[in-house]
């Protein structure tokens, strides 16, 4: 372990927290900044899997009062339909995860998918957000089963690198009539269930090339990646309280367009 290769894993982590929860493909941003500066220095997805779980904590942490609400009032019918929700909509992208999962590493990875996708993305997204908002849910509790399970469908398409789990989840959840810090909130719980089962399942997938080498490197990235995306939690939540997607959507098109030209 050499210090260029820390303040790769530390850069790396930063990315991961930085971009997770913002609607720009932290995939994209990852896949992008190894192949920019080569950083190879752990031979398995070990380190990607590990940051992500940094990701996780952060929200367990912002949303603790919440997360132990339902553990100590189980009863409570909100807690119930809340946790329903929950699972309804992490279903579609578990499913189609688990069926298709080999097939989405081997064809989707490639710059130019990621490109398209960034920029298909960024468009839809400007004009999900351009139409008159007409709001009917103002809160996570207010969510019904069925919008829940709309939402999960609108994650499955994030499988495709570069579309976005929480940028899929959030104009999902606007065309679904959720407001815009209604639809974040919802995004960032679900994202425990998803991003903790893809990367266990991930675990699974590749236990046999695992190995522990550049432990130092990957508690680097975890929490860098933590500590990221607790302020990045934070000061979306307030940002999107008051303003729109479109700067997030005009970078997505922005960031694709650069890489389709060094692609093609």
């Amino acid at each position: 372990m050499n210090l260029i290769d820390i303040l790769k894993a530390l850069t790396s982590g930063i990315v991961e927290g930085l971009t997770e929860f913002l609607p720009v493909s932290s995939t994209a941003h990852l896949l992008l900044f190894s192949w920019l500066t080569n950083f190879n220095a752990i031979k398995n997805n070990l380190f990607e899997i590990v940051i992500q779980f940094g990701a996780i904590l952060a929200v367990c942490i912002i949303y603790r009062v919440r997360i132990f609400s339902i553990f100590l009032e189980w009863r409570e019918k909100n807690n119930q339909k809340f946790v329903l929700n929950l699972i309804l909509a992490f279903l579609p992208a578990a499913i189609l995860g688990f069926l298709l999962h080999d097939i989405i590493k081997t064809v989707f990875f490639s710059s130019i998918t990621i490109a398209c996708a960034l920029i298909i993305g960024g468009l839809i997204m400007i004009l999900v957000d351009c139409r008159p908002q007409k709001h009917q849910i103002e809160n996570v509790d207010a969510i019904t089963p069925k919008k829940a399970l709309a939402v999960g469908v609108f994650q499955s398409l994030a499988m495709i690198p570069g579309v976005s789990r929480s940028g899929a989840t959030i104009v999902g959840g606007l065309l679904l009539k959720l407001n815009r810090q209604t639809a974040a909130e919802f995004s960032f719980f679900l994202s425990i269930p998803t991003i903790a089962a893809a990367s266990f399942y991930d675990l699974y997938k590749n236990y046999n090339e695992l190995t522990f080498s550049g432990a130092e490197l990957i508690l680097v990235g975890f929490f860098a990646a933590f500590i990221s995306a607790i302020f990045v939690i934070k000061w979306f939540i307030a940002y999107v309280s008051k303003h729109n997607f479109i700067p997030f959507a005009i970078y997505r098109i922005a960031l694709g367009a650069i890489i389709l030209f060094f692609t093609i």
